[in-house]
């Protein structure tokens, strides 16, 4: 079985719209929430996320995002995340994220998510 969470960040880097959304929608239930320090608030329905999505893949040819870690307690799911790509001068340029993640069976229902990994500076 595919894991959800992988699916749904896989996501962000695949350049065909039609690929981004069948992939959105199957890991994500129909009522799914997402929110991050960019979303302008909390996005309801995979309309709604695979939108945002999509936004993130056109304003940054080139980029993906991926699973580095993820451990889970009662159910609730804690992944980082490295988004990566060329940056303005062409050199590589990876930043991390970190979600907090519930699932209602095999499909993503709520997602929150937080820039940098919460380490202290």
């Amino acid at each position: 079985m595919t894991n959800p969470v992988d699916t749904f960040f896989a996501s962000w880097g695949m350049s065909s719209d039609a690929d981004r959304s069948a992939a959105i929608s199957g890991c994500m239930t129909a009522s799914a929430t997402y929110a991050d320090p960019r979303s302008n608030g909390v996005l309801t329905g995979v309309d709604a996320i695979t939108t945002y999505v999509s936004m993130f893949s056109a304003n940054a040819p080139g980029w993906s995002a991926s699973v580095v870690k993820s451990d889970e307690i009662a159910g609730s799911h804690r992944v980082t995340v490295a988004f990566g790509g060329p940056g303005p001068d062409g050199a590589q340029i990876t930043q991390y994220g970190q979600y907090f993640i519930d699932l209602d069976g095999a499909q993503i229902a709520r997602m929150v998510g937080f820039v940098g990994t919460g380490a202290p500076e």
